[in-house]
């Protein structure tokens, strides 16, 4: 049966070093990847810097807009870790060190190796709840419906796993991509008639350059596989009526 109002999610990226270059952040593409698996539609991802009124502003807005929310990065031992603070401002909490997480890290690193900047990692808003990291046991948080993980990639998949088991699944969203060397002009007319005739499934136009000639691949996405099989094929007869050779991927 689907669903009358889909479930979303917003993704954020907190850190300078992704918006500088020096980093490429590949978070955003595998957290969305894992929603969609589960039906949950992700409706933005935004990279902010290690600023605490743009933290504060920007996990208040997807807190109240989306249904769930999954943050990377700032978490870690240094004075520029400052997401911990700025999430629990933003939650009008205390900032506490949370004795369960430290409990954790003194089983992982001993008493003799628990310095200062490996305990601010332990800070968290009061009333948090830890999530899990296999890799390095340093927990992550969430705070009502924000979960709050690494930004090391190889970290934050561990604990997007654990993460996600809290996760009511939505209708899975399935979606099939038709690639063909004609460009977008050549398709806009046909495909705009396309999308109004199925109002319920997304249908998005991307051009690319191969082999020396333009083309467009078209993604047609939705929640029920019927609907998003039928588009398909009507893309393809699209493609073939103007003189197209169509190449067709599934997900399902």
């Amino acid at each position: 049966m689907t669903q009358t109002k889909p479930i979303t999610a917003g993704i954020i990226i907190i850190g300078n070093e992704i918006l500088s270059g020096r980093t490429q952040d590949v978070n955003i593409s595998h957290i969305a990847q894992k929603l969609n698996h589960l039906g949950v539609h992700v409706r933005e991802a935004r990279i902010i810097p290690d600023i605490e009124e743009v933290i504060i502003e920007t996990v208040q807005q997807f807190h109240k807009q989306y249904d769930y929310v999954y943050s990377t990065g700032g978490i870690g031992p240094t004075h520029d870790d400052i997401t911990a603070g700025a999430m629990a401002k933003a939650f009008g909490r205390e900032l506490e060190l949370n004795q369960q997480s430290v409990a954790i890290m003194h089983k992982r690193y001993g008493t003799e190796h628990l310095a200062e900047g490996r305990l601010n990692m332990a800070r968290m808003p009061k009333g948090a709840k830890l999530i899990n990291n296999p890799v390095t046991n340093v927990p992550g948080f969430q705070i009502e419906n924000v979960y709050v993980m690494a930004g090391i990639p190889e970290v934050m998949r561990g604990m997007l796993d654990f993460a996600l088991q809290d996760v009511i699944p939505g209708n899975r969203i399935v979606s099939g991509s038709v690639h063909c060397h004609l460009t977008e002009s050549d398709l806009a007319g046909g495909l705009r008639e396309l999308q109004d005739l199925n109002p319920n499934v997304e249908i998005g136009s991307y051009p690319f350059w191969r082999i020396g000639k333009f083309g467009t691949s078209i993604v047609v996405r939705g929640q029920d596989k019927v609907s998003v099989e039928k588009t398909i094929s009507q893309v393809k007869d699209l493609m073939v009526s103007l003189g197209g050779d169509p190449e067709c991927e599934t997900d399902f």
